[in-house]
């Protein structure tokens, strides 16, 4: 059998389903039974009715579909994937912020711990973390972990005061106005989206401020042809791949995240032949953490 062939005769054995993020390899989208981002992702791991879960992704989002769906084996195909920006604030660390603020409610982004997850109130994304907050009445003081980028970009749209962390995600931080600058001066009237993670200046000197799941709509929708992408490039593959008569150029080619490159078909394959490796919530940090997610999977 080819490895394609050995994966899907062992994802029937199993009765699995493969998720993967917009950020992963090609091959490894290709092969997926379905690819979003973290929110759209979130809601599919809910639904699914499957005995098995290949999480391809980070360990955060595995976590968060062992949560949703906790009748579910949910493997991660290479255990050392990890994130920078979850690991720059722990649920210690947010408790010291709670009682700095007693009355403001937190918004954790998804890539974030369980742990940190239990001690919010409400769980966001990157396509919907404005929604949440402007769910709140006016006044409402907000704690906003760990991204500061996406968080100075929500206070911004929503007005609400936000206490922010000084968390960041190093692949997006190499992002620079000048990129945008060079790219605007290589491909005139190409439109430059980029993602709420990026630094301010970089998001001003953008076109669009959108989550990997809200390009791929927005481009679907535009009557340009060329795009100019300021994100983790892994999610090229699925753009030009669902529009064949666009152009899409990276922001930065270097613009990759190493952890996200860690899965392999060869990975899933040994993850679905060797049940391994199981990512596991336990059940008081799992209840807790659940509630900021189903509020936030409450708001459209």
């Amino acid at each position: 059998m080819t490895l394609h062939e050995e994966i899907r005769y062992l994802q029937k054995k199993h009765n699995a389903v493969i998720l993967a993020h917009n950020y992963q390899p090609g091959e490894v989208q290709d092969i997926a039974d379905f690819t979003g981002d973290s929110l759209e992702l979130a809601r599919k791991a809910a639904d699914i009715h499957a005995a098995v879960i290949v999480f391809c992704g980070v360990h955060f989002m595995a976590e968060t579909a062992a949560i949703l769906n906790p009748g579910a084996t949910v493997l991660l195909p290479a255990a050392d994937a990890g994130c920078p920006m979850a690991d720059m604030i722990t649920g210690g660390q947010l408790r010291e912020l709670k009682a700095q603020h007693p009355t403001a409610k937190v918004l954790c982004y998804v890539n974030s711990t369980a742990e940190v997850k239990a001690e919010s109130d409400c769980c966001v994304t990157s396509a919907n973390s404005v929604a949440v907050a402007q769910s709140y009445p006016p006044g409402q003081e907000i704690i906003f972990v760990p991204d500061r980028n996406l968080g100075s970009f929500t206070a911004e749209k929503s007005g609400h005061t936000f206490f922010l962390c000084p968390g960041f995600c190093p692949t997006h931080a190499r992002l620079t106005v000048a990129h945008i600058c060079s790219a605007r001066e290589a491909h005139p009237g190409a439109l430059v989206l980029v993602h709420p993670e990026c630094q301010k200046p970089v998001r001003d000197a953008a076109d669009a401020v959108l989550s990997t799941g809200g390009m791929c709509r927005y481009v679907q929708e535009r009557p340009e042809n060329t795009f100019i992408i300021g994100t983790e490039t892994g999610v090229l593959h699925r753009l030009r791949k669902e529009n064949p008569g666009k152009t899409f150029f990276p922001l930065l080619e270097s613009a990759v995240c190493p952890e996200m490159k860690k899965i392999t078909l060869e990975k899933i394959l040994w993850s679905l032949r060797d049940m391994q490796t199981i990512i596991a919530v336990p059940e008081p940090v799992s209840l807790r953490a659940r509630r900021a997610i189903d509020a936030m999977l409450a708001i459209h």
